[in-house]
């Protein structure tokens, strides 16, 4: 719960050199984030009072975690693998560690990349 109020006051103060009205904020959260939309939307509509940023709507959106094998070119998301809560969880707070707990699933390499579903991105509409 800390995690999501703490990336909530990072995304209000990323939004305070934004001019002009903001309609809507979209925040964009990568599935190995791990973070609990429920409680970032409370955080958000807490943490807007008495913005500039009161009028404006926030939106959540989960990018699912893809990974592509350097050995054979393979891709796959996170829900394609065999992974454990607890192994997710440590993903959560060292992505890295999808190296320790993953293979290709068609190889078998450990050797990936993560393509999509790490970090936090923010867009606005006026």
């Amino acid at each position: 719960m800390v995690h999501e109020w703490a990336l909530a006051e990072a995304v209000i103060k990323s939004l305070e050199g934004v001019g002009g009205r903001v309609k809507l904020v979209r925040v964009l959260l990568g599935e190995l984030q791990n973070v609990d939309g429920e409680i970032l939307l409370l955080a958000l509509e807490e943490l807007k009072r008495g913005t500039g940023l009161e009028g404006a709507r926030f939106e959540l959106e989960v990018e699912p975690a893809e990974f592509e094998c350097n050995a054979c070119g393979a891709r796959w998301r996170l829900s394609d693998a065999a992974v454990g809560e607890a192994e997710r969880e440590a993903m959560h707070f060292v992505p890295e560690l999808a190296h320790a707990f993953l293979r290709c699933p068609s190889c078998g390499s450990p050797d990936f990349k993560v393509v999509k579903g790490r970090g936090v991105r923010v867009e606005v509409e006026g």
